[in-house]
């Protein structure tokens, strides 16, 4: 087994990040507020052990594709494939064994960036294709935390990546973010069916609970019958049209104690979970993680994109280059 390694990379601020070879997670994230108080603002844990062992998700890079695939299956050039199951009827997060649960070469490291590589075979998950992954997370001197993504195929595949942050703005540990105020932007929304997969449905955002185009306490909408009452939210916003030009967007602002925290992505779709199946985990600050401890905004294509037309497309051919960014901003 390939032994657990960690990585700092920081500015002249105080936003601090720490990389593990492990799922290319976070596994810190150390962001000052506005009267200059840093805390750690990620979930996780203490020791290489439970970072193995515990929620695997955490802070992770989730591919081949990240998300729901309905029934695990698609039909690429013609041919059927059968992924395996992990999430009720679908496949999630690339399945059994993603690329959250893999180790990942270090390629690059200095004070600033960190390039991350992982090869993963074809027939990995019975998905097709030998891909070339890459993953380098930069801080900047203007308080960013930039991932850019980048893969290579030699066969036709399908690929959608995006990182799985468990934030807290008011620090890890510290309870619910029923106080966090977050504000989506975005016009539309896919509605899901019982399995949490999309119905091929665009709908509009405007006279919904998935409205968040003003800042909204998040515990104001969280336990509406909308969606998990008692659990969250865990839904997919449309950041723009399945077909629209690549461009960085705006997609999302959170805030609470004194943080604020942009979320830029070239990314077409926005998934925000609030930590809905996290219960009685032990966390790196000795206090317990439960049901809503935490947000993700996990910047992504949107969920079962191969299976509809109309959504982003996800096939990576060879001799294309898959390449997209996602920063979260900390305005100090």
């Amino acid at each position: 087994m390939n032994p657990i390694q960690f990585y700092t990379i920081k500015n002249a601020n105080g936003l601090e990040t720490h990389i593990c070879n492990l799922g290319a997670k976070i596994t810190e994230l150390h962001v000052p507020n506005h009267h200059g108080e840093v805390k750690d603002i990620v979930l996780g844990f203490n020791s290489a052990e439970e970072w193995q062992t515990q929620e695997t998700y955490f802070n992770a890079i989730c591919g081949r594709v990240a998300n729901r695939i309905k029934d695990g299956r698609f039909t690429l050039d013609g041919k059927d494939y059968q992924l395996p199951i992990n999430n009720g009827t679908n496949s999630l997060h690339g399945g059994v064994n993603g690329f959250n649960t893999k180790f990942w070469d270090i390629e690059e490291h200095d004070n600033r960036h960190i390039r991350l590589h992982y090869h993963s075979a074809d027939g990995e998950e019975n998905y097709p294709g030998n891909l070339d992954v890459r993953v380098t997370y930069t801080v900047t001197e203007d308080n960013r935390l930039v991932i850019h993504y980048e893969a290579k195929t030699d066969a036709p595949t399908i690929v959608a990546l995006t990182n799985h942050a468990y934030f807290n703005l008011a620090g890890e540990g510290s309870g619910t973010v029923h106080e966090h105020i977050l504000q989506v932007n975005a016009e539309y929304y896919t509605p899901f069916d019982e399995t949490a997969c999309p119905t091929g449905e665009i709908l509009p955002v405007s006279g919904t609970p998935m409205d968040f185009r003003m800042p909204t306490r998040i515990g104001d909408r969280i336990d509406d019958p909308f969606f998990a009452p008692g659990r969250g939210i865990d839904n997919n916003w449309c950041l723009c049209a399945g077909n629209a030009p690549k461009q960085l967007r705006h997609a999302a602002t959170l805030e609470a104690d004194g943080r604020i925290m942009e979320c830029w992505t070239t990314m077409k779709g926005l998934q925000v979970y609030t930590g809905n199946w996290i219960e009685q985990h032990q966390g790196k600050s000795g206090n317990t993680y439960d049901v809503q401890h935490a947000v993700c905004l996990e910047a992504q294509n949107w969920p079962d994109s191969i299976n509809h037309s109309d959504f982003p497309n996800v096939v990576l051919h060879p001799k294309e280059i898959l390449d997209e960014t996602t920063e979260y901003r900390f305005l100090l």
